[in-house]
């Protein structure tokens, strides 16, 4: 199940830096809790459900950034839980560039992503999001 749980999460980056939103928000369960760090106009808080990481967390990022992708630099299989350490480029609408890495933690259930966390270099995430 392990190497599942990883192949799942690895595809959510590849739908999100293709413009799939749907095929990442697929992967959540219903009541899946999302965590983002806020800073600048970044989304900020717990985001539950498909629909409200949808809307609240990736419709800011199509707003905000001409450029923004999220790519994997490595993932720990934990069981149920894998740890990303990922990657984050772009450039915001402002011109201010973003290169900055990243851990996710991504706790799955039955299949399905369960809870995410993205924990990001404060400073210079909230400065590339303005």
């Amino acid at each position: 199940m392990s190497q599942e749980n990883v192949d799942l999460v690895r595809g959510a980056y590849d739908d999100f830096n293709s413009g799939n939103i749907e095929g990442v928000t697929a992967r959540l369960d219903a009541d899946a809790q999302w965590v983002e760090p806020g800073g600048g106009n970044a989304p900020s808080g717990t985001f539950e459900g498909p629909d409200s990481v949808a809307n609240e967390v990736f419709a800011p990022v199509s707003e905000n950034f001409d450029e923004f992708t999220c790519s994997v630099e490595g993932a720990r299989d934990e069981g149920d839980t894998v740890v990303v350490t990922a990657r984050f480029k772009g450039k915001n609408k402002s011109g201010t560039e973003l290169d900055t890495q990243a851990e996710h933690v991504w706790e799955l259930r039955d299949g399905k992503v369960a809870r995410f966390e993205n924990k990001v270099d404060q400073e210079a995430w909230a400065e590339a999001w303005g």
